[in-house]
């Protein structure tokens, strides 16, 4: 269901409930106001991560009518030696952006009990991709398009779902397998627009780009966090999460020098590049 509080009314005590209107919000304009407001909140110490009632599953997010969602197959595809390619590429990283405002709020939601490092952290990455999507969708206005112009898919909030029960499952999966994927393809894509020379938005990705080591790496630190409280071994438990979520399979490229800053340690760089050359056989 979608919030109707608007930004510059007053924000509640908590921090969940705050999360709360950021995810639901549906209007794209309102929830990066929401998401700006209670980050600055936050900040200034006027919220605090405490509620009465226990999170609630959320099916899906507050999102505009448009972009229709599609099965990943139908959606365009992104050809960046033309104009119209790139601009379908912007939409689909604009979606992720959106996606991504709503899962670190998520994360900040529903999932109680945790130090406030924690619930700074993600409100901080909050915060950040709703500025990624404000840079991608001004981008992509000025190739005279707008967010919702094209199809798009969602799979990180089924992920979202399927992690909702555990803050380490979520910790493990979202920033570091979803997330961390944009950190293995997006230099190449920075690249291939270069070479098409639209260095407009080879910036927007090299700012996201930075951006998003930051927010895998706080996936990273906090994984290593829950897996010290419950006496698991991080690379054991790595592995088995991988084999029941995703099936053990990891994609090509990696990038190892970027998931190092990222929090990525040899034994796990190693685990990710044995299932990709399982895939190749």
């Amino acid at each position: 269901m979608c919030g109707t509080r608007r930004a510059g009314e007053s924000l509640a005590v908590s921090l969940f409930a705050s999360a709360r209107a950021c995810i639901d919000a549906c209007d794209p304009d309102a929830k990066l106001a929401l998401t700006r407001d209670t980050a600055q909140a936050w900040r200034a110490e006027l919220l605090r991560p405490v509620d009465s009632i226990a999170p609630e599953t959320i099916a899906a997010p507050g999102r505009p009518e448009r972009p229709e969602l599609v099965h990943p197959s139908r959606v365009v595809a992104r050809k960046l030696t033309s104009e119209a390619g790139r601009a379908a590429l912007l939409h689909a990283l604009a979606h992720i952006e959106f996606n991504a405002i709503n899962l670190a709020w998520d994360a900040v939601y529903r999932f109680r009990g945790l130090p406030p490092a924690y619930y700074s952290d993600w409100v901080r990455v909050a915060d950040e991709e709703a500025r990624h999507f404000g840079l991608l969708r001004e981008r992509l206005r000025s190739l005279g398009h707008e967010y919702g112009d094209y199809p798009a898919h969602d799979g990180l909030w089924e992920m979202a779902c399927r992690t909702d029960h555990d803050v380490l499952v979520r910790m493990a999966l979202v920033p570091r397998v979803l997330e961390a994927r944009g950190l293995d393809v997006t230099p190449g894509m920075i690249a291939r627009l270069q070479g098409a020379g639209d260095l407009d938005s080879a910036g927007v990705l090299e700012i996201i780009f930075r951006d998003e080591i930051g927010h895998v790496e706080i996936g990273s630190r906090w994984y290593r966090y829950l897996c010290r409280q419950r006496a698991l071994d991080p690379l054991e438990t790595f592995r088995k999460l991988l084999d029941e979520y995703m099936h053990g399979r990891v994609k090509n490229p990696l990038n190892d020098a970027a998931r190092r800053q990222a929090g990525f340690d040899h034994d796990e760089l190693e685990l990710l590049h044995g299932i990709t050359r399982e895939e190749r056989r």
